[in-house]
């Protein structure tokens, strides 16, 4: 996977309004977090590999159990196949998230000295984990910023709003990397997504309650 360059002609306009949005949205989800449940970086990394396709509440449900069993790398590295297939089967594609389990536990064991690695370049190598598992890993369980998480919600917002005209998960990326000061690159994804849950839902937004509809392009249009 190639890199994402952070150099890119930025249009004022459009910093100013990321800018707003930031300030705004602070205020209206001040507890904008990752829902995923977690007590280590592991355990963030672990539910955030079984979080794609599925939702966080399912998640959360199985992953007591999970960390039980498997409470830590060398653990979940050493797992049966088809115990570990029946833990996740309710989070669906279980058995490539029993594959992507496995070999990033294997992974983080073996190359890392069973500790999670703290940077994008390490993270990204390790089976199952992309730029979005690693940027959430790095935001929600160290603090760092090197990215932002982009997911269905943040897509769909970041394009209503007017920050990207992008499909393409990186270069939406470097569109909001671009636009957004880096101290907010972490909150910035847990804001779209907590709006994107709560207010501009993908089929019918609640534009009248939105506190950015005087700055939104797609504000009642949708």
């Amino acid at each position: 996977m190639p890199p994402v360059s952070k150099t890119k002609r930025v249009n004022p306009a459009q910093a100013r309004r990321a800018r707003t949005i930031v300030a705004r949205l602070r205020k209206a989800h001040p507890d904008a977090r990752t829902e995923l449940d977690f007590s280590s970086p592991f355990h963030l990394l672990v539910a955030t590999i079984l979080s794609a396709q599925t939702t966080d509440v399912r998640v959360n449900m199985v992953t007591p159990a999970l960390f039980r069993r498997y409470p830590t790398p060398a653990a979940l590295a050493a797992a049966d196949t088809a115990e570990l297939e029946q833990l996740i089967k309710s989070t669906g594609f279980y058995r490539n998230k029993t594959k992507s389990l496995t070999g990033m536990a294997k992974g983080v064991v073996n190359r890392f000295g069973g500790v999670v690695p703290q940077t994008l370049e390490e993270l990204v190598t390790l089976p199952g984990v992309g730029r979005k598992t690693a940027n959430v890993v790095l935001g929600s369980a160290f603090g760092t910023s090197e990215g932002v998480v982009v997911d269905t919600h943040v897509t769909r917002l970041s394009k209503r709003l007017g920050l990207t005209r992008h499909t393409d998960p990186i270069k939406i990326e470097l569109d909001l990397m671009a636009l957004v000061p880096r101290r907010d690159w972490a909150v910035f994804s847990h804001l779209l997504i907590f709006h994107g849950r709560r207010v501009c839902h993908a089929r019918s937004p609640s534009c009248d309650a939105c506190v950015l509809n005087d700055i939104c392009p797609s504000a009642f249009r949708v």
